[in-house]
């Protein structure tokens, strides 16, 4: 480990397929979350560079701040490698069952974030550039789940892979499901359709742990949970949000949090 209990700051580092994100903990305490671009030279040793904090947490900038790395992306995480004190997590740290070689380790945090903080089991859906859903039984182990585009990649793929389609942002509030002009049309086609996609995984969940929680996560969490509140109020109401489950997961991993047997 880094870090122990007595320890103070430490940094959290969640490599994305689309960014970089980043928590800073003081302890136990989640002090400040914030994203930044992905990284395009290697770190030099001992010192992070400066331009990937915010304003107010320059002070971060000092050498040797413990800092814990988790990626789905590989070539950015070897930029970060010469840095010390870092630390990658891998999957074989995960104190959770029946976890497959290739699953992702954001995947797998987020699930035992959400086990210890709301309890298991426990059914994950990560509104991120790929969809996720990950589902853990009362047991602590890997029950399975699925992989779909997001919702900002099925808009961006559209436009780049068509000549005609224009390039949409994600609206605010659910559109029009009978659209009149095209964006909205593409806006329409792609929530709906994902949006029934959800609500399906949630209920077959239910119909299996009835009482179970459901926690949503991720850049487009927020948007997710808003469309589910317009169109099934019901389930957004028995659902739990929360953007940093991930980082709640590398808590665990730090041991800065909880000292259980979750075998």
């Amino acid at each position: 480990m880094i870090n122990d209990r007595n320890s103070k700051d430490w940094l959290g580092l969640m490599i994305g397929n689309s960014r970089l994100h980043w928590a800073f903990f003081s302890g136990n305490t989640l002090q400040q979350t914030w994203d930044s671009e992905h990284h395009s030279t290697p770190v030099v040793e001992g010192k992070l560079p400066q331009a990937i904090f915010p304003a107010d947490l320059g002070f971060l900038v000092r050498e040797n701040i413990p800092l814990y790395i988790a990626s789905v992306v590989p070539s950015q995480a070897r930029l970060w490698q010469e840095y010390s004190p870092a630390k990658i997590i891998t999957l074989e740290e995960i104190p959770l069952k029946k976890l497959y070689p290739t699953l992702g380790i954001d995947r797998a945090l987020a699930a035992i974030g959400a086990g210890i903080t709301y309890g298991f089991p426990c059914l994950v859906i990560d509104a991120g550039t790929a969809l996720t859903f990950t589902a853990v039984d009362s047991d602590h182990a890997l029950m399975g789940g699925a992989i779909l585009p997001g919702l900002g990649l099925q808009l961006q793929t559209l436009a780049r892979k068509t000549a005609a389609l224009p390039d949409v942002s994600l609206p605010e509030l659910l559109p029009p499901r009978w659209a009149l002009n095209t964006p909205e049309a593409i806006k329409s086609g792609v929530i709906y359709t994902l949006m029934a996609g959800v609500k399906d995984f949630i209920e077959h969940w239910w119909t299996q742990f009835p009482s179970a929680v459901v926690v949503v996560t991720g850049g487009d969490s927020q948007s997710l949970w808003t469309y589910l509140q317009t169109q099934t109020p019901e389930i957004a109401q028995a659902i739990k949000v929360h953007g940093e489950l991930i980082f709640w997961g590398m808590r665990v991993i730090t041991n800065s949090y909880v000292d259980v047997d979750l075998y």
